[in-house]
């Protein structure tokens, strides 16, 4: 059984900053393709940082320069960074798990977490 668990959200200043690590098991970790997503209330939800299997990242241009993505495949697990946070980053981020790149990048990926609430107060 496949899972993905996000940790990491939470409450912050506008300007702060919070790292998001999501763990994965039941796959082959090494091998998969890795992203981020967020969703705010009312809205899509949208990529905002991916990373492949041998780590070459991609980042939406609303958080290019504040957020990093990596991955420590020893841990199976993926983190987002994000520096210089701003309210309009406030959503619900998942973390999300493909063998092929392309599902991460059309949004159909075959692995979803549940999800970690982000909040920016201004």
């Amino acid at each position: 059984q496949v899972q993905l668990v996000e940790s990491g959200g939470g409450l912050v200043q506008a300007g702060g900053s919070l790292r998001l690590s999501c763990a994965a098991s039941g796959i082959t970790f090494r091998l998969y393709a890795m992203a981020w997503y967020r969703q705010a209330p009312g809205k899509q939800r949208e990529l905002v940082a991916s990373i492949t299997s041998r780590g070459s990242t991609d980042y939406a241009s609303s958080v290019m320069g504040r957020f990093t993505i990596s991955r420590d495949n020893a841990k199976n697990t993926v983190y987002l960074q994000m520096n210089t946070l701003k309210p309009e980053d406030t959503a619900d981020y998942y973390c999300a798990a493909d063998q092929l790149y392309r599902r991460l990048a059309e949004r159909s990926p075959n692995y979803w977490g549940q999800g970690t609430q982000v909040t920016v107060s201004s």
